[in-house]
């Protein structure tokens, strides 16, 4: 988590309203940005800060649903899935370049990516540019304005927390049916922990002694599932790339990569269960660091 995104408030509202300014802000400058360039730390970032918007948004419908705000969610959820293809291609070209001295054998896949890659940035970076946020401005406003008139109300601490409780209660029932063998398992998990940690994020501030590492470690445990998520990636696209030209002698790379990718699986394996130390498992049950010494 970013100093420049700490709250400081232990309302519950208050703390809602805080965050959706500096969240807002933060969007902002990421999108100014990345209608400027088009690096992959700028795409990356842009993602995230879309990403914290929409589990801002998650936590604002609960409290005050409005036709509005789901309206405005899907409108940044199609902004973030429209980024996904220059996204991947530009990490696997950030990994082809680091591996390429190992497998000079890559030099063809790192041609059709580069290529890909222009032509993505082309499409993408127009659909960015011509994204006027004006308008969800004054619809976040609106917003901001109902969450004051809520400012009053009792149980808004219980009611964020709760959210949070059954965003964890997802990962929990998704985590059960990890299969080893089946990525796909652990992909699922993966999309459900994002959502919950940026909800952390959010109402840690209303939790009593949360420990400060916990963000460093969960920013740690999903970065694990995201490496296996790329290695997926990589792997799907460079058969496609290879299926189309049997002129080239991929093998290395592909046992490469294949082993890579059982090594990252095995990692997430060893560790999983780490999830246990973010959470408490329900909302009648303690956190884990009240059981434990500080």
């Amino acid at each position: 988590m970013n100093k420049s995104e700490e709250v400081t408030s232990n309302s519950g509202i208050s703390l809602l309203v805080e965050t959706l300014e500096k969240r807002w802000k933060t969007y902002r400058s990421e999108l100014k940005r990345c209608q400027e360039e088009s690096s992959e730390e700028a795409i990356h970032d842009l993602r995230v800060a879309t990403r914290r918007l929409l589990a801002l948004m998650d936590l604002l419908r609960s409290i005050s649903p409005r036709p509005r705000l789901q309206k405005l969610r899907r409108t940044f959820k199609m902004q973030l899935d429209s980024l996904d293809d220059l996204r991947d291609t530009q990490v696997m070209l950030v990994e082809v370049s680091e591996t390429f001295s190992e497998l000079p054998e890559l030099a063809p896949f790192q041609e059709y990516l580069l290529k890909r890659e222009k032509g993505l940035l082309k499409s993408t970076l127009k659909e960015i540019r011509s994204f006027k946020p004006t308008n969800v401005r004054k619809q976040l406003d609106t917003t901001r304005k109902a969450l004051l008139k809520k400012e009053k109300e009792k149980h808004q601490k219980a009611a964020l927390l709760q959210i949070v409780d059954d965003a964890f209660e997802t990962i929990v029932q998704r985590f059960q049916r990890i299969e080893p063998t089946h990525p796909a398992t652990i992909h699922r998990v993966r999309i459900a922990f994002k959502k919950f940690r940026y909800m952390v994020e959010i109402v840690h501030p209303l939790v009593s002694n949360f420990p400060a590492d916990n963000f460093k470690h969960m920013h740690n445990y999903q970065g694990m599932m995201g490496d296996l998520q790329d290695l997926e990636i990589f792997l799907a696209t460079f058969e496609i790339f290879a299926s189309k030209d049997k002129s080239y002698n991929l093998e290395s790379v592909r046992r490469f990569y294949q082993q890579r990718h059982k090594e990252v699986v095995n990692a997430f394996i060893e560790d999983m269960h780490q999830h246990n130390t973010f959470w408490r498992p329900s909302s009648e049950a303690p956190f884990p660091w009240e059981s434990q010494p500080l």
